[in-house]
């Protein structure tokens, strides 16, 4: 998101935890490109010190334990992070004058997930069984609650964004499929597990629902007060076979794809959403399919990894190609 404001011309500071090791942002050396500072969105003293300074007119709030699997490890710091991190956030943006917009970004996982393959739509009831989902869910009943608070006292437009499952370059978070996938095919060279290959998610390339992201914000600052949207491919989702396979034929590897039944069931097996809502009001679309998103995500890493290409020129070609879609749209 950071270089897609760049590209944009948009000026952008930063608040967040200090980037892991091997993520995107150590990967392609961004420390002081933009003003930032480390910190935890739990600590409000620091928070209001930081939007104080800085003095924002629009927030885009990503930060979060952003894990299923962790979740189930930390549930009590999900909660906290997720949950009070962003009424934090809300709370303080609502107390600053300069703010006019606020996007908070939460889940596909909202939903109450019958598990029936249907697709979601914005208005759909949501409940989350694991610690993560719940946690969004409770996120969301937050913003919702500062969104009554900013009808009733005229404080800034607030919208929730919900994304499918995104991928790309650069992200090697554990128990993510392209993540892993990079690890094992491209880096160990070794045979590929998973252990739950019929589920499917709306898997996404990450740039397409950024440029959404931004076209919500921009309808929110031209005083539309619409408090959700989902963003996700149009076609039917991917299974989890289907992506690994699909990796693995690109890469020419010889490894092989296991399956491993666990006996565990702690995630959901079907996830879709309906973006008809995004389609009709943003003028959004997705620049690529499912399947052009895994091969864009193998082509990032294997250029890479093989030190083709810099990080930074890869991505910024990536965005170059997003961008133009807009552009021929005449958006």
């Amino acid at each position: 998101m950071t270089l897609l404001l760049q590209h944009l011309g948009i000026p952008i500071v930063g608040y967040s935890l200090k980037p892991e090791q091997d993520s995107l942002y150590d990967r392609a050396k961004l420390q002081g490109q933009i003003p930032e500072i480390y910190g935890d969105i739990r600590n409000y003293k620091k928070l209001k010190k930081f939007i104080e300074k800085h003095k924002p007119s629009v927030i885009i709030h990503m930060a979060a334990q952003p894990l299923v699997l962790e979740s189930y490890k930390i549930p009590l710091t999900t909660f906290d992070v997720n949950v009070m991190g962003t009424a934090n956030l809300l709370d303080l943006a609502f107390k600053a004058k300069t703010v006019k917009a606020i996007l908070v970004v939460t889940s596909d996982k909202v939903y109450r997930n019958d598990n029936l393959g249907r697709r979601y739509v914005e208005t759909d009831p949501l409940e989350g069984e694991d610690p993560y989902s719940a946690s969004k869910v409770a996120t969301e009943a937050a913003v919702k609650a500062w969104q009554k608070i900013s009808e009733e006292f005229e404080g800034p437009k607030i919208v929730s964004v919900r994304a499918g499952n995104v991928i790309g370059g650069g992200d090697f978070a554990e128990n993510r499929l392209i993540p892993d996938l990079v690890k094992s095919v491209l880096i160990k060279k070794e045979n590929f597990v998973i252990r739950n290959p019929a589920s499917t998610r709306p898997w996404q390339h990450v740039l397409d629902p950024l440029s959404g992201y931004i076209l919500a914000l921009e309808s929110s600052l031209l005083g539309k007060s619409e408090p959700s949207y989902n963003f996700a491919p149009k076609e039917q989702s991917l299974s989890v076979r289907e992506v690994a396979e699909s990796f693995i034929k690109l890469s020419g590897s010889k490894v092989n794809l296991i399956i491993e039944h666990s006996g565990k069931n702690l995630e959901a097996s079907t996830l879709n959403l309906d973006v008809t809502k995004s389609n009709k009001e943003l003028n959004w679309d997705s620049f690529w399919n499912q399947t052009d998103a895994v091969a864009q995500s193998y082509s990032w890493w294997s250029k890479v990894l093989n030190q083709q290409d810099p990080i930074l020129r890869v991505c910024n070609e990536e965005i170059e190609l997003l961008i133009q879609f807009f552009k021929n749209r005449g958006d």
